[in-house]
């Protein structure tokens, strides 16, 4: 099924995003780190006795998976969108969840970011919702002061249609 499928009539996407890059830092040095010291069990390979070179591959194999690709799908599949109806939220490896917040309840978009941040291009978004739903706060946003100003400006447009449909 296409993405464009699962919106509703009229409504298109406007925004897609993922978690900034800075989020899969940490498992790309491991990932180095883990393949250097592959490396050097191969070298070594003469010199370690079997169990303790087949014990090494197989902590290598559980490291990588659980420290590099567990975390690179997580940020892969993780999503926010923002369509011209609402944000919505997709994460999830094996089993996915969706949460979805109509622009109409947005009441307040703010964004704060450090240093670190700033230089990164990144920062968190603070989404204020009527209802239910409370305060959503989404970080490490790429763009996320344009991310803030798109959000605002559809937040706007939403309420313009609805009342031009009220009236």
């Amino acid at each position: 099924m296409r993405k464009e499928d699962l919106l509703a009539e009229g409504e298109w996407s406007v925004l897609l995003l993922h978690p900034h890059w800075k989020t899969v830092v940490r498992p790309v040095l491991l990932l180095i780190l883990v393949l250097a010291a592959l490396g050097a069990l191969l070298y070594f390979h003469g010199h370690l006795p079997p169990p303790v070179f087949l014990g090494s591959g197989v902590l290598a194999a559980a490291v990588l998976l659980a420290g590099v690709a567990v975390p690179v799908l997580r940020w892969r599949t993780t999503t926010y969108e923002l369509t011209t109806r609402r944000l919505r939220l997709r994460r999830g490896i094996l089993s996915r969840t969706g949460r979805d917040f109509p622009l109409i309840r947005i009441s307040d978009v703010s964004f704060s970011h450090g240093l670190i941040d700033r230089l990164l291009g990144c920062g968190q978004l603070t989404v204020e919702s009527a209802g239910e739903h409370g305060q959503l706060v989404l970080a490490d946003i790429p763009h996320v002061e344009m991310v803030q100003a798109t959000l605002f400006q559809l937040v706007e447009d939403e309420q313009q249609r609805l009342s031009r449909e009220e009236h």
